[in-house]
């Protein structure tokens, strides 16, 4: 089944309230700032609809809101995207597969890093496979849309900022919809 625009603003509606993983922003807070990092970083369409989405899998699986704080991880970097496929292409779909592994490679990759994970965001990279070894840093690095899945993740990391003003969510599901129209006039998915 896939998720329309519609689905993904009552997702919002409905669950954007529940608490960020321990953080002081809420899910729909984390996502709209996600989404106007992108945007303030001159990110294209696809990306910034990926920044926006790229935690939408919480709001499908919902594990409480720290499951981390129990030693879950609800692999919310997958849980979307068999709802999202069929409306967006991989350059959207694929930085939000890979934002977690791209947290593992920056740990790895940058020794500063790790130390300005938040306390939710380390107890997370345990559960997730830790911090990569250089080989697999490597492979990492060398996938397709890997360095756009690294911008995302910092913008992620950067998306707690209580009170924080933001665009709003017709704002960015507007982009969402432009994504959605350019893929669907391509032809879809392969």
């Amino acid at each position: 089944m896939a998720l329309s625009l519609d689905d993904i603003r009552g997702l919002y509606e409905r669950h954007g309230g529940l608490a960020y993983s321990g953080e002081p922003v809420t899910q729909l807070e984390h996502a709209l700032q996600s989404g106007a990092l992108a945007e303030e970083a001159g990110a294209d369409d696809a990306l910034v609809a990926a920044a926006l989405l790229h935690d939408l899998g919480h709001l499908l699986n919902l594990q409480g809101e720290t499951p981390s704080a129990h030693g879950i991880d609800d692999k919310h970097q997958y849980f979307a995207l068999p709802f999202l496929r069929p409306v967006l292409p991989d350059c959207v779909l694929e930085p939000i597969r890979l934002h977690v592994d791209a947290k593992r490679y920056l740990c790895a990759v940058d020794p500063s890093y790790r130390a300005r994970l938040s306390a939710d965001s380390v107890r997370s990279l345990a559960l997730q496979g830790g911090v990569f070894d250089d080989a697999q840093a490597s492979a990492f690095i060398a996938k397709p849309f890997a360095e756009d899945a690294v911008s995302l993740r910092r913008w992620d990391d950067a998306a707690k900022d209580a009170g924080k003003r933001t665009p709003d969510l017709a704002h960015f599901l507007g982009i969402v919809a432009r994504v959605m129209q350019a893929y669907a006039g391509e032809g879809g998915p392969p």
